[in-house]
């Protein structure tokens, strides 16, 4: 009966793990907020670093 089915049972399974797979990355995923700050903290650090090399 399993060999019947099993287009169905793979599918079934690759539908769920791509489920889990985004809400994973939806769970996880950092604000924008945070990745503004991050970039513009990191721009800053960049025009520190130039001024004193010059």
């Amino acid at each position: 009966m399993l060999a019947k089915y099993w287009k169905k049972i793979g599918l079934f399974i690759l539908i769920i793990a791509c489920i889990f797979n985004i809400m994973s990355k939806l769970v996880n995923k950092k604000s924008l907020k945070d990745e503004l700050e991050a970039s513009a903290t990191y721009v800053e650090q960049q025009k520190d670093s130039e001024n004193l090399d010059k």
